[in-house]
């Protein structure tokens, strides 16, 4: 791990700065802390196995996914965010664009959607929260490039019926 994280601290960095770049203004997390808290509960997994870069950003992708949201939950944001913007999940946008309420509704929504279909709410999680590429969420995840796109639509689809307005209305 000692080895390995000077190779990808930088890149850490960006993914870290692309997240905290859509929170709230006065959010006390710095893209290098996050980094550094992201390493630290990396160390703490002493168990696992590399495989290769993309299974490491995957495990970096949920840990950073994580602290997000328990850093929103902390703050005692509502469970849907009270009537929050949309969230748009398009293939060229990698975070969410809005407050933190929404990665917290993005959350509930996913473990919901790992419930039923695990993979599929992988593949959002590495590809939304990690900034992954298809080849590298189908390498990590040992299916086809194919697969991983049939996924991602269809997890967007969900998310995107699962988090509208219109839900918590019914």
């Amino acid at each position: 791990m000692d080895a390995l994280l000077p190779l990808v601290y930088d890149e850490l960095r960006r993914v870290a700065a692309r997240y905290l770049r859509r929170e709230r203004k006065d959010h006390t997390l710095q893209p290098t802390a996050l980094v550094n808290e992201a390493y630290l509960r990396l160390v703490e997994v002493r168990q696992v196995q590399w495989q290769n870069r993309a299974h490491f950003f995957a495990m970096a992708a949920r840990l950073m996914r994580r602290i997000l949201v328990d850093s929103a939950r902390s703050r005692g944001y509502q469970k849907r965010g009270g009537g929050a913007v949309k969230l748009s999940l398009d293939d060229g946008i990698i975070v969410a664009d809005g407050p933190a309420a929404e990665i917290v509704a993005l959350d509930d929504a996913l473990t919901t959607l790992a419930a039923f279909d695990a993979r599929k709410s992988e593949v959002v999680e590495m590809r939304f929260f990690g900034g992954l590429s298809i080849e590298e969420t189908a390498e990590a995840l040992q299916v086809s490039r194919d697969t991983v796109k049939r996924d991602w639509k269809m997890a967007k689809l969900w998310l995107l019926r699962e988090l509208s307005p219109e839900r918590d209305e019914r």
